[in-house]
Parts: C-alpha cells; sequence; structure tokens
C-alpha cells in the first residue's frame, strides 16, 4: 500500500505555446497532465517513496490519459474513480516572461469532482501521510470528502500535510475563500504556504507572526517557499530560513509541489525513526528545506509540471555540484 496519499484535483493543463500573451490570445496549447496533488503524488514517487491518489476524472479520454500517466509513474489508483456524469477538468494556462500564469478553467462539477463515498477508509488508514491541496475545499461535496479523509487521517495517527493553492476565478468571493483555506489547517501536521498567498491567507506578509498563528492552532511545522527568495521554515521549537538555489528558470508550474514532494518523503524517513515533525531541530529542517528548495529549483529548469519533476539521483548530484544549474 502507498506510503502518502494525495486527494484533490487531477486534471488536463493547456499550455500556451507563446509567452506573455493572455489565455485567450493564445495561438495554440499543448496538452499536459496536472493537479497540485497529482503532481505531488508523482513527485513523492520519482523521490523515494511510494504514492497513491484518491479523486475523480470523467469516464472519457481526458480521465482514461491521466490515469495512464499516474500508473505509468508507479502511483496507486485505487482510490481514483472515473465518473459518467461528469467531464474530465480542463486548464487553459499561458506563461508569463517571469514564469507566472494566467489560468482559466473549464469543468462542469468543480476541479475535483469528488464526493465522500469516493473516499474509502481502509485505503486512507493504510498510509503513513495523506496530503492535500484548497481546490478540493471550493465545492461542498469535494469539502466534505476532503474532510472525511482528515477526520480517518486523524483517527490512525497519519502525518496531515496541506498546501494551500488560491486561485481567484475558481472562487466566488474572496473571504470566502479565505475562510475556507483558513478551515483546511484544523488538524494539519505541515503546512506550506507560498509567499504569494502568505498575506492572503493569513491577514500578514511577516513570516514569523504568520507562522506563529498557525503552530497556535496545532500545526506541527509551517513552510513557506519564496520562490527566488528561498524558503523560511517554523515549528515551536525552531525556525529558520535557507536561500535560493542559482538556476535559469523557464517555467515555475510544479516547483512548489516538487518542494512539498521532498518535503514528505524526508519528513516520513524520519518519522519511520520516531522523529515527529515537531521535534525536529534545526538542523534537521535546515536539511529537509535545502533538498526541496534543489528539488523545487530543478522542475523550474524544464517544461510541464509532471514531466519536469526530478528524480531523487537528480536531486543529490544537484546539491553535490552546489546546487547551480
Amino acid at each position: 500500500m502507498p506510503e502518502v496519499i494525495c486527494l484533490g484535483e487531477l486534471l488536463i493543463d493547456f499550455c500556451s505555446t507563446s509567452k506573455d500573451v493572455a489565455v485567450g490570445d493564445a495561438p495554440a496549447f499543448t496538452k499536459a497532465p496536472g493537479g497540485a496533488p497529482a503532481n505531488v503524488a508523482v513527485a513523492v514517487q520519482r523521490l523515494g517513496a511510494t504514492a497513491g491518489f484518491v479523486g475523480a476524472v470523467g469516464n472519457d479520454p481526458f480521465g482514461e490519459f491521466l490515469t495512464g500517466v499516474l500508473e505509468g509513474e508507479g502511483v496507486d489508483t485505487a482510490g481514483l474513480v472515473r465518473l459518467d456524469e461528469v467531464k474530465t477538468p480542463l486548464a487553459f494556462v499561458a506563461v508569463r516572461s517571469d514564469g507566472t500564469g494566467d489560468f482559466f478553467f473549464y469543468h462542469d462539477a468543480g476541479l475535483a469532482p469528488l464526493r465522500e463515498e469516493h473516499v474509502d477508509e481502509s485505503y486512507i488508514a493504510s498510509a503513513s501521510a495523506l496530503h492535500f491541496g484548497s481546490i478540493s475545499r471550493i465545492e461542498p461535496a469535494a469539502r466534505a470528502a476532503t474532510d472525511k479523509a482528515k477526520r480517518i487521517a486523524g483517527r490512525h495517527g497519519l502525518l496531515v500535510s496541506y498546501d494551500p493553492n488560491y486561485r481567484p476565478r475558481l472562487w466566488d468571493d474572496a473571504d470566502e475563500a479565505r475562510r475556507r483555506i483558513r478551515e483546511g489547517f484544523e488538524g494539519t501536521t505541515v503546512a506550506k504556504v507560498s509567499q504569494e498567498e502568505w498575506e492572503f491567507i493569513l491577514g500578514t506578509d511577516d513570516f514569523r507572526r504568520g507562522a506563529a498563528g498557525l503552530l497556535e492552532e496545532g500545526v506541527e511545522l509551517v513552510v513557506r517557499s519564496e520562490g527566488g527568495g528561498g524558503a523560511s521554515f517554523a515549528t515551536a521549537r525552531a525556525h529558520g530560513h535557507v536561500e535560493a538555489l542559482k538556476v535559469q528558470p523557464v517555467e515555475f508550474t510544479g516547483a512548489g509541489d516538487a518542494f512539498m514532494g521532498a518535503v514528505l518523503v524526508e519528513l516520513l524517513a524520519l518519522r519511520k525513526k520516531g522523529t515527529a515533525p515537531a521535534d525536529l531541530n534545526k538542523q534537521q529542517l535546515t536539511r529537509i528545506v535545502s533538498l526541496a528548495n534543489a528539488a523545487g529549483a530543478l522542475t523550474t529548469t524544464r517544461r510541464g509540471a509532471i514531466p519536469a519533476l526530478p528524480r531523487r539521483a537528480e536531486v543529490e548530484a544537484f546539491l553535490a555540484a552546489g546546487g547551480t544549474g
């Protein structure tokens, strides 16, 4: 059975073939598998642990394609359902010259058309960690499914990982989005929030202040990914910052998911030795975040999300070479 179960959206990314154009002005698109939790599942597999995916796609050619991609990467798809009544979600992405993206989404039941009955307790309970994002907190049915999985994880002592991913176009109201995203931290062991979303979600741009609030709510490890600025981390006993590595980025899609996958793999390895995230010292946390930085940096040097995710040997070789490329 998989060590890490990733729950949430699995979709098709149609990526613009031209830079610095809006989605509506893009002349052509290329197809790629996408969805942050699915990216994390593949990252976990490539970095040395085992992963499974819980989610739903349409019973259509795109759903078949996505199922094949995950299975081809070794991700367990026992928790992935194919639904006749929905179409596989699509995301159209246009990348700007700075690597950030303009997004437009097509779906008929949310990007994560998941329901409570799709979440199997025995499957979740067999894992060591559950990872999810905030896209599955938008629609009520998917939110209920996510909360069910979290309750199961809590009962069975899993490490619970949360990486909120705020897409304004997917929410009707910013205040509602903030409230639902904040609810996701309840019962979470590890939280990663990007610098771009930090102030919106936590109400402050100060890392120490925002992290302290999450730690008070029961989160054991808080990490802020800061792109070219590196990453900051905090637990109740240690905090620090790791500088970014020097690369020539071509696209940032999937970098945060590679980062998250690396953090999960390292935390699970230490957990097997009896060390919980809350008990890690600064040196251990610095090593984990350095590895995650390297995984994320390598991902930015390639196009696509899943195709760009690095393998363990690549990350270690990159760090051994001084982390430049």
